[in-house]
């Protein structure tokens, strides 16, 4: 299971503002987030099983994140990687739209996935278990591993949380942010039979974060960009049982993106 919280264009001095999960097996070979040595403009961590990465920004704003769609495992089983569907896009230059158009004919050549992409004023998603790329209006959005904005408990209550940083009058403040990733609360009855009966199952009863071993909460990622270009991005790494890991903390401007 994922979690992806983001609100675009809603904060006055903050375009986006964005708070991730990624869960995953603990024996999972990963490399933390750090500018690509290949790719030096590039900023996101690196599966080191498949290639790729779940997440991750260009110095001139080019982003990209993708979780899993929660499903019994198909057969036979794709071979491509859905990592390197945040890879090629950061690395290349084609616009969202255009990589996005170039995708679909493909797009059940991988398991089931929710992309999300784009730059900080104009994002898209788009996922191989629904009809077509959506190019998103300003607002607040949640993503786990079922399609953007399903009302799974986890990501009701961190838009929710997410609002409050929007109302703020200070600047959002990174730990509160990484706090929100980290609520354990698990849901409550009368929200799990809200639930449609096409989003129960696999993943709809998880908290935000998962504490376990073998599987559990990796990495939490806040990333924001501020209106004059600035760029703040943190990871904050977790191993076995939810024990806190190393972090790491990135700033710079964005660059003039290319022609």
């Amino acid at each position: 299971m994922c979690l992806i919280l983001f609100a675009q264009g809603v904060h006055p001095d903050w375009p986006l503002l964005l708070a991730a999960n990624r869960d995953e097996f603990h024996r999972r070979p990963t490399a933390a987030a750090g500018f690509w040595e290949r790719h030096p403009d590039i900023l996101a961590g690196t599966d080191l099983e498949a290639g790729g990465t779940w997440m991750g920004i260009r110095r001139d704003g080019r982003i990209a994140a993708v979780t899993n769609y929660a499903e019994p495992p198909p057969d036979p089983m794709p071979t491509r990687s859905r990592g390197d569907l945040v890879a090629d896009y950061l690395i290349g230059d084609r616009p969202a739209a255009e990589y996005l158009a170039g995708l679909e004919p493909v797009a059940e050549q991988f398991r089931g996935f929710n992309l999300l992409l784009g730059t900080p004023g104009q994002l898209w998603s788009f996922s191989n278990r629904d009809s077509g790329a959506h190019r998103l209006a300003p607002g607040t959005y949640g993503l786990s591993n079922h399609l953007l904005d399903t009302a799974w408990p986890r990501v009701n209550r961190g838009k929710s949380a997410l609002a409050d940083f929007e109302r703020a009058e200070a600047a959002p403040d990174v730990d509160d942010l990484l706090a929100l990733l980290g609520a354990e609360d698990e849901p409550r009855d009368e929200e799990l039979q809200s639930l449609p009966p096409d989003a129960r199952g696999p993943g709809s009863t998880a908290p935000c974060f998962i504490r376990g071993d073998p599987y559990g909460t990796r990495s939490s990622t806040v990333l924001m960009v501020h209106r004059s270009g600035r760029v703040h991005f943190t990871e904050q790494r977790f191993g076995p049982d939810g024990v806190r890991g190393e972090r790491s903390d990135f700033e710079f401007e964005l660059e003039t993106p290319r022609s």
